[in-house]
């Protein structure tokens, strides 16, 4: 009889371990379908309804990045090829501040994507319920030896 609370104790310490090793439940992730997409009922504060946007869209301002970026030499007698990424804050008058350089290339590829970004025109402002909000854009400056790069050229349209 005295023994009696220690083997009780002995069996559920053994009880208690049988059940810490079985393996927990898990639960399957949440799946988002396109079909499926619901606004958010509670959306944050500086998240836009409508994201700020280059005069002329992504052509415009691949036009801009042709028309303005120049390969530093240095780059291209080292042939050095690939992105830096910038970021910077497109304000609600739609004027760019704050560039810096995130990811970095080389010294003369970061200060040629800093100087371009410099004469980039004002953005269209991103919009939260109808009013114009400040928000910080992160872009790849593209950089590249030119035998290396291949254009993309989309599907010709009939008539």
């Amino acid at each position: 009889m005295k023994h009696l609370p220690i083997i009780l104790l002995l069996v559920s310490l053994g009880l208690w371990e049988a059940r810490a090793q079985q393996p927990a439940p898990t639960k399957k992730p949440v799946e988002l379908k396109a079909t499926a997409m619901q606004a958010q009922a509670k959306p944050a504060a500086n998240r836009p309804d409508v994201p700020p946007q280059f005069p002329g869209g992504a052509k415009g301002l691949n036009q801009f990045f042709q028309q303005n970026l120049k390969y530093p030499e240095a780059a291209g007698v080292k042939q050095i090829s690939g992105h830096v990424v910038m970021t910077f804050t497109v304000e609600a008058d739609g004027h760019l501040t704050n560039p810096s350089v995130v990811q970095p290339l080389s010294p003369e590829c970061d200060t040629e994507a800093l100087r371009v970004l410099g004469q980039m025109p004002a953005w269209k402002p991103a919009t939260r319920k109808g009013q114009p909000i400040p928000i910080q854009v992160r872009l790849p400056v593209p950089f590249g030896v030119s035998e290396g790069l291949r254009v993309e050229q989309g599907k010709p349209k009939f008539e």
